[in-house]
This record gives C-alpha cells, structure tokens and sequence, in this order.
C-alpha cells in the first residue's frame, strides 16, 4: 500500500467520520447527561466495538455475517430497537424538562459501565458499520495487500471516528454553561432523542 492510497482514504473516512450518525449522537446524549466524561465512557464503548467491527471485517468474519441473512437481520433490528430506546430516554428528558431532579436520579443511576455499554451495544448491533467497512476496505487494497494493510485501514477508521468524538466532547466542555440552559437543554434532549429515534427507523425498514 502506497501512502497516497492510504492519505486518501483516511481523508475520506475522516469526512464520513464527521457526518453526523448513531455514534454522534450517542455520544452526545451521555455528555449532555454526564459531562464531557461520560461522553468520554460512551466514547469508549463505541471505540471498542468498532475496533471489533473493523477487526471482523480484516479478518472475512464480516462477510460471513452479512451473507448470512437471518444473522444480519436479527443484528439489524436489535440495532435499531436500541437506538429508539435511546431516542426515547432523551425525549422522555425534554418533555418533563425538570432537569435539576432529573440529574440526580441520573447521577444514582447513571455509572461508567452503563455509558460504555450504550456506547457499545449502540455500535456492535448496527450492520451498517460492518456494511461500511466491507464495501470501503476492499477499494484500497490490491490482490498483494496483505493482513495488516487490512487491519491498518479497519483501525484507521476507528481511530478517526475517536477523534471526532473527542472533538465533539471539547466544544460540549467548552460551552458547558450554556448547554445547562433549561431552553437548551430541552432543545438538545429533543433534537437529539429524534434523530436517534430516525436513525433506529431508518436501519429497521432499510432493505
């Protein structure tokens, strides 16, 4: 692998590393419950999963899982279920609005483990990022590229989509006061719960 072939597809995935999708908004959802570190947690737990998605996809095991249709179709619709779980929690929290209550029960209640896993869950059952890997990595490689040109290209994507989110957690730190607006927050919960409830849709009923 040449390092134009490389320097061009880390520029492609640092771009489709910055449209907004699951990821982003989970991650933003548990920032704006617990702070920039429990983005962090969130951060964590989808960085694992991709890591494995992109390990599996190196490996052939992704192709296996996407050719075996009753396996991508449970993956799918679990997915997409925890994701309108997710959307819902949120628009639960701008609809009541009581945001100094809320956050106490949310501290109790909240703890490192439950935001990685959301972080995880929210990426290891979404097929569209083994689908991603499996029809972007293979344009990069040649019939001479071996294992590690794989797993470099699977580990650059992860890589990228850490900081993008470690970004994302700087300005959410950066304009922390704000954000603790009433008006704001509800307007976050809420922009935030729907499109998390439209990205669950969207996987379900996509062919």
């Amino acid at each position: 692998m040449t390092w134009s072939t490389y320097a061009a597809f880390a520029g492609m995935m640092a771009f489709l590393a910055m449209m907004p999708g699951p990821d982003t908004m989970v991650v933003l959802k548990n920032a704006l419950t617990g702070g920039a570190r429990g983005g962090g947690w969130a951060c964590a737990g989808i960085t694992v999963a991709n890591f494995l998605q992109g390990t599996a996809a190196a490996l052939g095991l992704g192709a296996v899982i996407t050719r075996y249709r009753p396996v991508f179709e449970t993956v799918k619709w679990l997915g997409a279920a925890y994701l309108v779980f997710l959307g819902i929690q949120a628009l639960r929290g701008a609809w009541r609005g009581n945001y100094e209550a809320l956050d106490d029960v949310r501290k109790a209640r909240a703890s490192r483990v439950r935001r990685f896993r959301e972080g995880f869950l929210s990426n290891i059952t979404n097929p569209k990022v083994i689908v991603l890997y499996l029809s972007v990595l293979p344009q990069f490689l040649t019939p001479s590229s071996t294992l590690g040109d794989s797993l470099l290209l699977a580990y650059t994507v992860a890589a990228l989509g850490v900081v993008w989110q470690v970004v994302l957690l700087f300005f959410v730190h950066r304009v922390r006061g704000w954000l603790r607006q009433r008006k704001v927050r509800r307007a976050l919960d809420g922009a935030t719960g729907t499109a998390l409830v439209g990205f669950g849709a969207v996987l379900a009923f996509e062919g």
